[in-house]
This record gives structure tokens, C-alpha cells and sequence, in this order.
């Protein structure tokens, strides 16, 4: 998606995991082990950002993980929303920054089914992240993902 604003945009990144391990994607462009994700689009909350990402870059269909009881409230035009795990922004170029919404999510199958040909991913164990070469926010978001799932 193009940026929504020469400065900043949203986007969400989803650490999804199966059974005892996490999915993660190398990144085409950078070369980086990374969660799925990216931008919300402007016709979508971050829930529904979260999933569409899953499914356009790795076909999961998966749950969000929620971490608070929602509150129930059945009013037209209100809709509570699952809360991500974590929010940070950081820098994406000199000009630009990303806040993005931390999410973990579930899937019932480790069946990839990559956006692109080339796209190289690896569901990774406990063991796996220490050995892996992570950026240290990657490895501390995907240990956690694992920890909140498997409790």
C-alpha cells in the first residue's frame, strides 16, 4: 500500500504461532527475519489490517490472540477491538516513521502459502529464536508470542 502520509503511517505486524512455534518472514527488501504485517489501509480498522496481512502474505487464516477481557457493548457504530501486545514507532527511513500495533495471532495449520514464489519463511521453536540472527524487539515479541500462547 502507499503511504497514507509523507511522514508517518500505522501499520500492524502479527506474530503468529502454531502449535510450539512462531512464523517469521525474511524480508525481501532489508534481509531481516520479520513478523508478518504492514499498513492498515485507510478502509479498515487493525484488527482487520491484522488478519488481511496474514492472509495476503503467508495464506494463514488465524485468530487474534486477545490480551484484556472486552468490555460488551451493543450499541450501533460501537465495536471494541482486540488491543495489540505492544506499540512502538520507529524510524523507516530519515523522513519517515512507523507507529506499529503488536499483535500475536493463532493459526490451526502451519501450511504457508507464500504471496510470492521467492518468499522464504521458518516457523521457529523457543531454541530456534536464541540461535537465529533477530533484531532484538523481533526475538523479544516472538518469545513472547510463544509464552502468552502456551500458557
Amino acid at each position: 500500500m502507499p503511504h497514507i502520509h509523507e511522514k508517518i503511517d500505522f501499520t500492524v505486524e502479527v506474530f503468529v504461532v502454531y502449535k510450539d512455534k512462531v512464523l517469521l518472514r525474511l524480508h525481501d527488501k532489508h534481509g531481516i527475519w520479520l513478523s508478518v504485517g504492514g499498513h492498515i489501509e485507510l478502509d479498515e480498522d487493525p484488527n482487520q489490517a491484522a488478519l488481511r496481512e496474514v492472509k495476503e502474505e503467508v495464506g494463514l487464516d488465524i485468530k487474534l490472540v486477545e490480551n484484556l477481557k472486552q468490555f460488551e457493548q451493543k450499541t450501533e457504530g460501537y465495536e471494541e477491538l482486540i488491543p495489540p501486545y505492544f506499540l512502538n514507532i520507529h524510524s523507516v527511513s530519515p523522513t519517515h516513521q512507523h507507529v506499529t500495533l503488536t499483535y500475536f495471532g493463532i493459526s490451526e495449520t502451519d501450511q504457508v502459502i507464500p504471496e510470492k514464489e521467492t518468499d522464504k519463511w521458518i516457523w521457529a521453536s523457543k531454541t530456534d529464536l536464541e540461535t537465529l540472527d533477530l533484531s532484538p524487539s523481533i526475538k523479544f515479541y516472538a518469545m513472547k508470542a510463544l509464552e502468552e500462547v502456551l500458557k
